[in-house]
């Protein structure tokens, strides 16, 4: 049970370099403008959007395993 943990957490790392490398990959001059904009948010901002990626990460994790 604790290898198929490990397993699913590595193939879900994984998808994340993957889909992150996507934008960057495709075209560089707007990820750099991107990051250039993120640099230049508020921490409220950031610290609002990562909470709201992680709950509605959660709750699809949630509908995939239910």
């Amino acid at each position: 049970m604790s290898q198929d943990l490990w397993t699913e957490l590595a193939l879900a790392v994984a998808l994340v370099f993957i889909i992150e490398g996507i934008l960057p990959f495709l075209n560089p001059g707007r990820w750099r403008r991107l990051v250039g904009q993120l640099a230049r948010t508020d921490d409220r901002t950031m610290r609002f959007t990562g909470l709201a990626s992680m709950l509605f990460g959660l709750a699809l994790l949630y509908l995939i395993k239910h």
